[in-house]
Parts: structure tokens; sequence; C-alpha cells
């Protein structure tokens, strides 16, 4: 059963930072890529970030390039979303998802995990 479990959700100061961790398994880890996703209250799901299967490529939407960095621990099966110098509008929850890269950046990955929320206050 394929599974991916987020965590590292919760209140944030705004300009602080956060760490998201997402464990995948039920798969084969280094053959698929891991994206971010968020959706706030009243507002469309939008991709954050994304991660290829080797590491090699990766994907920020603009909302957050500067300020979020993905990283992945095939080791242990986890991809990390950094999240630096919050913003109140960062406020969402936060989904990972996995799939083939482009299947994943283009919004329409497979897989899907439950969400952890993240909340930034000003």
């Amino acid at each position: 059963e394929v599974q991916l479990v987020e965590s590292g959700g919760g209140l944030a100061q705004a300009g602080g930072p956060l760490r998201l961790s997402c464990a995948a398994s039920g798969f084969t880890f280094d053959d698929y890529a891991i994206g971010w996703f968020r959706q706030a209250p009243g507002k469309e799901r939008e991709g954050v970030s994304c991660i290829s299967s080797s590491g090699g490529s990766t994907y920020y939407a603009d909302s957050v390039k500067g300020r979020f960095t993905i990283s992945s621990d095939n080791a242990k099966n986890t991809v990390y979303l950094h999240m630096n110098s919050l913003k109140p509008e960062d406020t969402a929850v936060y989904y990972c998802a996995a799939d083939r890269f482009r299947t994943v950046v283009t919004g329409t990955p497979l897989w899907w995990g439950q969400g952890t929320q993240v909340t930034v206050s000003s």
C-alpha cells in the first residue's frame, strides 16, 4: 500500500522557518518524483515544489522561490520542504504527492498524502 505521510506543520511566526517532511512507503522511492502542494481556504490548490527521483531536477513556484528549498534523503525515503522567511500568505494545508516528475509538476500526481496544516502568524 502506497503511503505518503506529512509532518512538521504547525504555527510559525512571519519571517521564521519551518520544515515539512514527507515519509514515503509502498513504492520504489528512487523511481518517483515527490512534490509539495498547498491549498488555502477558498483558494485553488497550488503546486509549490517538486524534486526528481534522482534529486537532480527541482521545481519551485514563483511565490516561494528563494524562500523554500526541497531536498530528499533516499536512505530514509523522505522528502523535506525547508521553508524560510514565511509569510502569512503561506498559510495553507500542505500535501506531498508522488509520481513521475512531469506529472507532479503539471499537478496531477497519482499518490497523495493527507496533508499537514501550516499557519503563519503576522
